[in-house]
């Protein structure tokens, strides 16, 4: 947790502190300022009131009083000698007689004065998240579509000889509340402490885009703006005098192609320069919203600005036109002041005055003459091109998203995908199980048998292992998702799909976390943050376990290339679909019962074609092939270990005892022959096996629930990897890994030239009792049963955590119940109407 920084407020009668920096918006930090409150100076703290507030403070020689909420804005390092820290600070103290206490203060001083918080606030998908990557040289997630950041992110990284703090807030195209979105970005703008808002402006669109910008203007806080995607702009033909803008608007504007990493060190230095105020880089304008408007802002700025609170908090005109424009949050906060009834009833009457006058609500009239002021602004400073909006970018949609051509695209390009995914995959998952095996073999030879022998080869090598060797696979299904995310063809298959998505009562947006969902549930779930409707959200987040995320690929490489020899790409692409068809009739439940008739109109933005850069493609799949690595050396380790040791312990029945005895008893017996001794001691040591597997932890629990999954075909090792595999999905074939390396199956039934693969193995179980004594466990009908199982099955730890912080404690409830029943249930009927033909 970020430790609270000490603020004016927090000083006591008498103390002495040094200013780090100043917090507020415009008018409160000026004030602040002109009274002697900047940067570097000394305050001594005189006496607070007697109701504790206001305090009275001595600074630069004079005596200043501060309410408490305004001294909340000055943050400060408190030091003994606060005048001779000033001094050393300033360099009039020779370096060698600066004690080493107060060279560590300085040296606080100096840290906090030079670390600058950076607010990065614009439209989705205009280049937010590739500015705050390319700057700070995290990974965080990029993507040609709306809606890829639905957190707020944080990254710091030095400039210049200064720190730097990014905050990259959720797309937006407003500053209201009617989405997630709106609401988190006004919060954080409203109610945290930040030095700039640096405004990223996609430069292809500019009408649109400066409509946030110009509700920035409003809020009076320091503002940059990065003139993203430039590159596009040009290309078009388009022509735009941004310093001409920057002076019209009052503060910098910069051209960057963020993607490429052009323009961000400027931006970054003119960041340092605002925040340093090396250059009069900027003023405040107001934003003229014509006579009338203007006439009724007045008045209730006046009536605001008697309570210093509120005004320290948000601009007195903000709020005024807030307050007008009706939204909720404002009207909640000024219902609470002294005056707040005399505030609202003088809003009611002017809103309704102008509302009447031009028979329109009072919203639209404000959002009319924000664009009336883009306009104005755009007309004396910007030249379409000849090529318009038709340019080559959007060209390929009377292609890609034709009426008779766009589905069969789609569905070619997801076959596709799973296709390479299996067969290219093949062939390094193949080197890396090989590589696995012979791991294995080696560090057996070369230890002593016992238990750490058994724990190493049998538990971290065989469990570890068996999954490692899919890392290939998910690598290309990753360089997939990328591709559509970086085109734009995401957002396509969204618009297409959302005419088939709206009659199952689904919006066209929950297309996007659905084909995110094939790569991670999380992020997909998080994603929903960007459909507006909370019904539609809902419905989206409880169907979204069943699209097949990368953990289960595993599962599917191992059962489809283990027991089907044909087809294997339609296979993998059959088991995709039923997820797909699951949750469209899940959905179609919800929306007949729970969630009826609540999907809202689909309104959703196309972005320009663009090519992929190596960079960003290479970064999506390292992140998610470390995020894999990760696992493997904890969750998978963790539950490989703990699978190994219930499988192993205890070791002391009679029954093993006694059979260990017989062993060594016909081992000893010369008037055997030798195919004699071994034929007796292989039948000796598979009773031995399954003796120890009657009786082991893991053996009971799995004879337990055996009679629930016996029906769908399955026998208690599958059903123990089931339950394991609710920590991490790859952890079913780590435990399948696990159970089955200790049993040795006879040679005759192995015929790969790897007969410890767990391929093999599995192909080798026979069942030991029952009506299917002696004939195989695993069949194609079983693995089929077994991997819809695996898809339908509840997800695992991390996507039930997100959907409870997404939907709460009921609706997880719920996942876990209905989607386990309708595992149970779908592997059942394929398993027993299967077995009739």
């Amino acid at each position: 947790m970020e430790e609270k920084k000490l603020t004016l407020a927090d000083i006591p009668a008498k103390g002495k502190c040094v200013i780090t920096r100043i917090h507020g918006h415009g008018g409160l930090r000026y004030r602040i300022m002109e009274m002697g409150f900047v940067k570097g100076k000394t305050v001594e703290v005189v006496k607070n009131a007697p109701l504790m507030d206001p305090i009275e403070y001595i600074v630069m020689g004079s005596h200043v009083s501060l309410r408490r909420s305004e001294a909340e804005k000055i943050e400060v390092v408190s030091v003994s000698d606060a005048a001779s820290i000033e001094d050393e600070y300033n360099g009039t103290i020779v370096e060698e007689n600066i004690s080493l206490k107060n060279k560590q203060l300085s040296d606080e001083i100096k840290e906090s004065r030079n670390t600058i918080t950076v607010a990065l606030v614009g439209n989705p998908n205009c280049g937010k998240t590739s500015f705050f990557n390319f700057a700070t040289g995290l990974h965080e997630k990029v993507g040609n579509y709306g809606g890829v950041t639905v957190d707020i992110k944080s990254g710091k990284f030095y400039h210049n000889g200064y720190t730097i703090e990014l905050i990259d807030l959720p797309g937006t195209y407003s500053i209201n509340e009617y989405s997630p979105e709106e609401l988190c970005v006004r919060e954080y703008l409203t109610k945290n402490d930040y030095d700039i808002v640096l405004n990223i402006v996609d430069a292809s669109n500019l009408e649109r885009n400066l409509y946030l910008t110009t509700q920035l203007i409003d809020m009076n806080v320091n503002i940059i703006m990065a003139l993203n995607m430039y590159d596009e702009m040009t290309a078009k033909g388009d022509k735009f005098d941004y310093k001409k803008m920057s002076n019209m608007l009052g503060f910098p504007i910069i051209p960057t192609t963020a993607s490429r990493g052009i323009g961000i060190k400027d931006v970054l230095q003119a960041v340092i320069d605002l925040f340093e105020s090396h250059q009069n880089l900027t003023r405040h304008i107001h934003i003229n919203y014509g006579n009338d408007i203007e006439d009724a802002i007045v008045p209730i700025k006046k009536l605001i600005e008697n309570n210093k609170d509120i005004i320290n908090t948000y601009p007195s005109r903000y709020i005024a036109i807030n307050a007008l424009e009706n939204t909720q949050s404002t009207i909640d906060e000024i219902s609470s002041l002294p005056n707040g009834a005399e505030i609202l009833a003088l809003t009611k009457e002017k809103r309704e005055k102008l509302e009447s006058a031009y028979t329109e609500k009072m919203d639209s009239l404000i959002s009319n003459a924000r664009y009336g002021f883009i306009r104005g602004a755009l007309k004396e400073t910007y030249t379409p091109g000849e090529k318009g909006n038709t340019w080559v970018a959007y060209k390929a949609d009377k292609i890609l998203t034709n009426k008779w051509l766009g589905f069969p695209i789609l569905f070619v390009f997801m076959w596709l995908m799973f296709e390479v995914t299996f067969d290219l995959g093949a062939y390094p998952q193949d080197w890396l199980d090989q590589l696995v095996g012979w791991i294995g073999e080696t560090v057996s030879n070369a230890m002593p048998e016992g238990i750490l022998h058994d724990l190493i080869v049998d538990g971290i090598i065989g469990g570890v292992g068996a999954v490692i060797s899919f890392l290939p696979n998910i690598l290309i299904l990753f360089l997939f998702i990328s591709i559509m995310e970086d085109t734009g063809y995401m957002a396509r298959a969204a618009f297409m799909m959302d005419k088939l998505f709206h009659k199952f009562g689904l919006h066209g947006r929950s297309f996007i976390p659905y084909i995110m969902g094939f790569g991670c549930g999380v992020p997909a779930i998080m994603a929903t943050r960007t459909l507006e409707n909370k019904k539609d959200r809902l419905a989206t987040i409880l169907t979204i376990p069943f699209m097949s995320c990368s953990a289960r690929l595993p599962v599917y490489l191992l059962f489809v290339g283990t027991f089907f020899s044909k087809g294997q790409g339609l296979i993998l692409f059959s088991i995709y679909a039923i997820g797909v068809l699951t949750a469209v009739l899940t959905v179609m439940l919800l929306t007949k019962t729970t969630f009826k008739n609540t999907s809202e109109d689909f309104v959703m933005e196309l972005p320009p074609y663009r090519i992929p850069t190596g960079r960003n493609v290479l970064m999506h799949m390292w992140e998610k092939s470390s995020q894999y690595l990760r696992k493997m050396g904890t969750v998978i380790l963790a539950a490989s270990i703990i699978i190994w040791a219930l499988e192993y312990f205890p070791t002391d029945s009679e029954t093993e005892q006694r059979l260990a005895q017989e062993i060594a008893q016909v081992e000893q017996n010369d008037q055997l022959s030798e195919d004699e001794i071994t034929y007796t001691v292989d039948s000796l040591t598979h009773a031995m096996n399954a003796a120890h597997f009657e009786n082991c932890y893991i053996g009971r629990f799995g004879k337990f629930i055996e009679p629930a999954v016996r029906p769908c075909g399955f026998d208690w090792r599958m059903g123990v990897s089931l339950c394991t595999g609710i920590a991490a999905k790859e952890v079913v074939v780590s435990t399948l890994g696990v159970l089955y390396q200790t049993e040795d199956p006879e040679d005759e039934d192995i015929t790969d030239d790897n007969p410890k693969s767990l391929s093999n193995k599995l192909q080798a179980q026979l069942w030991d009792d029952g009506p299917l004594a002696g004939k195989p466990v695993y069949t194609p009908l079983v693995a089929y049963g077994f991997m819809i199982f695996v898809l339908l099955s509840v997800p695992c730890f991390a996507a039930l955590a997100a959907i409870k912080r997404e939907a709460g404690w009921k609706w997880t409830g719920f996942t876990v119940l209905y989607t386990t029943f309708l595992a149970w249930l779908a592997a059942l009927l394929i398993y027993q109407i299967g077995m009739l033909f």
